[in-house]
């Protein structure tokens, strides 16, 4: 539910499972896709941000390939574990990315509001779907930035990896997509790397893999304000600062009556956000241990992509020196698991933004309340080198840490 870039790309709901078979190298049990990342060049270099609060957005998010329909046609989708419906964008030719013509397939079929599948697959929606004048499942999806998307729900089929026998998913076929800003709808996007990593469907029992630490994936049955039931859910329970935990309440990292306070891992979103007194109690530690280290950017109007508002001058020479490295870790710790965030990933270069001859680089944590969100939000940019795995079958979260281009290689795929 937390992108914000939904309104550039389509959008395909990760879905992983894990199998009870012990496999060395992958197999036909097993799909290994290239994930790639896109870069959306939403920033001006001609703007000057330094007084201005700017529109809540990310600029990074992670994409697979894959063919819809009948015949096959070849759909960009981003992988986000954060929202309720798997939908692609339908018959906008003016986008720069291809896009699924239900027109052109003999196997598109559309859900009727009658069905059952037209409640069933929306009722954690905060927008109830509704009848068009076709009498077809009309869908509209809001998120966090304000972007929204609406259209309607069908029936096609997916092929994923080289999967000859496709599989027939309920999806949305949005027509009207709208962002925070109107002009950045039409902005176009490019590839910013290559192989970034990879999407993995089916077992992941590699002889040469990191144990796994699992964190239990947590379920509320009963409907709550501010509980995202679709949301992949963990149990945060507190944060250390190189290998210290900080003094938080354990009551503020739990979710209350309403539901506020959940802990989401959302590949959909770029950075992690905490709520307020977290973030609070974090920020301070972080600029205390970084003091005579870094600078911090002495600009109080400044907040970057309006959550982040932690930022530092930094010049060419000091990155060149490695001073990244002297940062203090962070650690998100969880039931069993952590995840550890160490070096450049702390850290965010503001694009376009330059202070004599010093760039300006951000804290990758941001504050949950600017966005006023009521929930902890763990970003793809801190699940860098790390195997995630999403066990559905036992309802946890395994954690554990790689190299991403060297785990491709044993994969086969990548440079």
């Amino acid at each position: 539910m937390l992108t914000s870039f939904h309104h550039l790309f389509p959008l395909l709901l990760l879905l992983l499972f894990k199998t009870h078979k012990s496999l060395s190298s992958p197999s036909s049990q097993t799909l290994v896709l290239p994930l790639k990342t896109r870069i959306t060049q939403t920033d001006n270099p001609t703007h000057k941000p330094t007084t201005d609060k700017l529109h809540f957005h990310h600029n990074v998010t992670l994409t697979v390939t894959l063919t819809v329909g009948t015949p096959p046609q070849n759909i960009s989708m981003v992988i986000d574990t954060g929202s309720e419906l798997s939908w692609l964008r339908c018959n906008r030719t003016s986008n720069p990315f291809p896009i699924f013509d239900p027109t052109r397939s003999s196997s598109y079929s559309p859900i009727p509001c009658s069905s059952p599948t037209c409640r069933t697959r929306t009722k954690d929606f905060l927008i109830p779907a509704s009848c068009d004048s076709d009498k077809l499942c009309h869908a509209t999806l809001s998120y966090a930035d304000a972007s929204s998307s609406e259209g309607n729900l069908a029936a096609e089929i997916f092929h994923i990896g080289n999967t000859t026998n496709g599989s027939n998913l309920i999806f949305g076929c949005m027509g009207s997509v709208s962002g925070s800003d109107p002009e950045e709808d039409n902005k176009t996007t490019g590839l910013l790397d290559d192989f970034p990593g990879f999407l993995l469907l089916g077992d992941s029992n590699f002889t040469w893999l990191t144990p796994l630490n699992y964190t239990p994936l947590i379920k509320i049955s009963t409907p709550l304000p501010y509980f995202d039931r679709v949301a992949y859910t963990v149990q945060l329970t507190g944060i250390k600062v190189n290998g210290k935990l900080l003094a938080i309440p354990k009551y503020v990292l739990v979710p209350d009556h309403t539901g506020a306070g959940q802990t989401m891992v959302d590949s959909g979103t770029q950075f992690t956000f905490l709520l307020g007194p977290v973030y609070t109690a974090l920020r301070a530690d972080f600029v205390n241990r970084t003091n005579g280290i870094l600078t911090v950017y002495e600009e109080p109007d400044f907040v970057f992509q309006g959550t982040m508002d932690l930022c530092y001058r930094i010049s060419p020479v000091k990155i060149r020196s490695g001073i990244v490295h002297r940062l203090p870790t962070v650690s998100l710790v969880f039931e069993g698991a952590e995840i550890t965030v160490s070096g450049q990933p702390l850290l965010y270069r503001v694009p376009h933004l330059t202070v004599g001859n010093d760039s300006v680089y951000c804290f990758t944590f941001g504050n949950s309340d600017l966005m006023g969100m009521e929930a902890y939000v763990i970003g793809h940019h801190h699940q860098q080198n790390m195997w995630i795995e999403f066990d559905l079958e036992r309802s946890r979260i395994g954690l554990a840490p790689v190299q991403c281009d060297v785990s491709g290689q044993r994969l086969g795929i990548g440079s």
